[in-house]
Formats: structure tokens, sequence, C-alpha cells
């Protein structure tokens, strides 16, 4: 007879989480900036029928790194959650921090109850009035939420490229200023000179603090040219 198979709950849990860091360092990373007008988003993604970066509610975006069916299910169920919560009360009590609570459940309990973590990472952001209320939440493949301030680099390589952003971020950041440290750090490898990236490799969005109610939109074409930095 043959002798039944266990793991300890410790070993499943750190197979489980390394499973799904390794499958978020697989994909490219993510910025996400404050500036002095917003919160900048940016990912080197060539696809313009796949997004990485998604608007969420009138002042609520989202930001994935990992697999791309896996977050995507995630941002459906957010637009879900944060429609039918403006229309049962009203449209202010919409906030990020109430998706990121949700979100946190729903990864928590995936990975700890299914047999396979989700293999992502997010940011829900909420811009503010003003720069202080802006609101910036990372949550991690088992439903940890962070509260972040500032910047967040997720994906790829982004313990190395956070260095980076740490250095060279600042608070009041411009909108060109700001989108040209993204574009840098994502340029950055390891090992080697930075790749230059151009605009059609690029998917960029910010939630812009002066928009009345949308603040979402996207950069694209000649728009996101004009504020990349250097020859094009």
């Amino acid at each position: 007879m043959s002798m039944p198979f266990y793991v300890s709950p410790e070993q499943l849990m750190k197979d489980r989480a390394d499973y799904a860091r390794k499958g978020i360092a697989r994909g490219r990373s993510v910025v996400v900036l404050a500036f002095e007008d917003g919160i900048l988003f940016a990912t080197e993604n060539a696809s313009r029928a796949l997004h990485k970066i998604s608007e969420i509610y009138d002042r609520i975006a989202f930001a994935a790194v990992g697999k791309y069916n896996e977050f995507e299910n995630l941002r459906v169920a957010g637009v879900r959650y944060a429609d039918l919560r403006g229309y049962s009360y009203d449209r202010a009590d919409v906030n990020a921090r109430g998706l990121a609570n949700a979100y946190a459940q729903t990864l928590g309990t995936v990975f700890t109850t299914e047999a396979k973590p989700l293999e992502v990472e997010l940011v829900v952001a909420e811009v503010g009035d003003v720069p202080d209320d802006d609101q910036i939440y990372r949550l991690s493949y088992d439903g940890s939420v962070a509260d972040e301030r500032g910047h967040v680099v997720m994906g790829g390589h982004a313990e190395s490229l956070a260095v980076v952003v740490e250095k060279e971020w600042a608070p009041g950041l411009g909108l060109k200023d700001a989108l040209a440290l993204a574009v840098r750090v994502l340029g950055t490898q390891p090992e080697g000179e930075a790749r230059p990236l151009a605009a059609a490799q690029l998917e960029v969005a910010l939630l812009d603090r002066a928009r009345p109610r949308r603040a979402f939109r996207r950069l694209t074409g000649a728009a996101l040219e004009d504020l990349l930095p250097g020859p094009r």
C-alpha cells in the first residue's frame, strides 16, 4: 500500500507564491507615477487591442501585469462592482479603496483555496482634487494590499526598476518629465544599455485631475509623440 502524499501548508503556500511570482515576472513592466496634474500609467505594449491599463470608473483606473485573461476577468468584475455601487448608492461612493478591498478578497480567496493562484499583480488608482488626495493601491497575487505613495513598478525586473524610480521621482513633476522618467525606466535593462522606446511600442494613459468627471484618457499617436523626449 502506497503512503499518502503530504505537503505541509507552509510548503504549499510557498510553492503557490513562487509559481505566481514567476508568472508575473515574465511580463513587461508597468510604471505608475503621480505627477502634478494627475496619475500617469505606462507600459511597453505594442498591441492596440489588448490593454494592460484601463478605466474602471469616473476617476479610477486599473493597471495589471501577468496573465492577460486572468487580469481581464478582474477588470470586468471591477467595472461591474463600480457600476452597481454607483447605481445603488451614489457615484461619489465609488472609490479606489473599496475596489481594492474587493479585489483583495478575490485574490486572497483564490490563493488559499484554488489549485492555482492568479498570476497577476494590480494597481488601482484614484485621482483626487489635489495631489494629496490621490490614492494608489498595489495588490499582489495573494490578496495583500499596499497603499503606495507616488510611484509603483510591477512585473518584469520590477525590483531593479523601482530603485531607478525611487532615485529620480519627486512630487510635482510635470507630465512631460513624468513620461520621460517612465519611458526611461521601461527601457532600462539589467545588463547593457537602455533600449529606446518609440510611441508605437508604448501604452500610455493618465488620470487627468483637470477633467470634470471622467478623468481617464489614453495618450496615443501624435499626442504621445509630442510628449516623448529626444529624437523620434
